[in-house]
């Protein structure tokens, strides 16, 4: 009879190589946090290169080392040459972290905001996992990604294109369970419900300097949530790790709300 993992095992990470995405600022800096508590070897994606810097020596100072990438997602041909760069240090967990959320009317959408948001939030999460994939092979590996519960559950306006873009994120993760399982790959999505972020708190300003009509829907949205308040980045953190870890080595496919209860209200 094989030996039971203790809970400290389970929840390791280390010796395993794990690549963040969007690793910066808000959730993302947040699952770089937890993820190097847990002792993984780290390799953190982002466009702002000042930010991912910052990241990175305040990891030093407390004892941890950090790769460090900067790379525009929206950039196929960028993407194609981070992985090129991991080619032999494939990184075992792949957190699809990066995404923007910028509000447009539906109306006044045009190609080029259009295609912006497609290429970040959802073609860019195709192409890194498709490099996974691919360059792991039957060795297999975690990809956790992260949609939104505006894909299960549009809520706020003017954001009919980040919806769909989320949406995707889903249906990506789902296919890619059903198709890569046999290879040795677990795939799931986590989806964050209203999280405090420093993005987060710039628009609520916004709110309250020009979207009187947002700001209503940011006040109804707090009045929905069961919990009765908004989520820190830490709270979705915790739950990709433990999607990560071999805490979860039988959950695959799974749409995972970390959400307040928003979704069940």
């Amino acid at each position: 009879m094989a030996k039971t993992q203790s809970l400290a095992q389970l929840i390791s990470f280390q010796g395993k190589r794990v690549l963040i995405s969007g690793a910066a600022a808000g959730i993302g800096k947040a699952i770089t946090a937890r993820f190097a508590e847990a002792g993984a070897e780290l390799e953190l994606v982002d466009v702002d290169g000042a930010r991912l810097a910052a990241v990175q020596s305040e990891l030093a100072a407390s004892g941890v080392s950090a790769h460090t990438h900067v790379v525009d997602l929206s950039q196929k041909d960028a993407i194609d040459a981070l992985w090129a760069s991991l080619r032999g240090l494939e990184p075992e967990v792949l957190i699809n972290n990066a995404g923007i959320y910028p509000f447009k009317d539906f109306l006044d959408v045009e190609a080029s905001f259009y295609e912006r948001v497609m290429d970040i939030n959802l073609h860019s999460v195709y192409w890194m996992c498709q490099h996974m994939i691919r360059q792991r092979g039957k060795k297999g590996g975690v990809i956790v990604n992260v949609g939104s519960i505006e894909a299960l559950l549009p809520f706020k306006h003017d954001l009919a294109h980040y919806s769909m873009s989320k949406a995707g994120v889903i249906a990506l993760t789902r296919a890619l369970a059903k198709e890569h399982g046999k290879d040795g790959f677990r795939v799931n999505v986590v989806v964050p419900g209203g999280i405090v972020t420093q993005g987060t708190r710039s628009i609520a300003l916004d709110f309250r300097r020009w979207r009187w009509s947002l700001l209503k829907t940011g006040l109804e949205f707090k009045w929905r949530l069961p919990l009765g308040r908004f989520g820190q980045p830490d709270e979705i953190a915790r739950m990709v790790l433990v999607l990560a870890s071999d805490l979860s080595s039988y959950v695959h496919g799974a749409i995972v709300p970390v959400d307040g209860g928003f979704l069940a209200a």
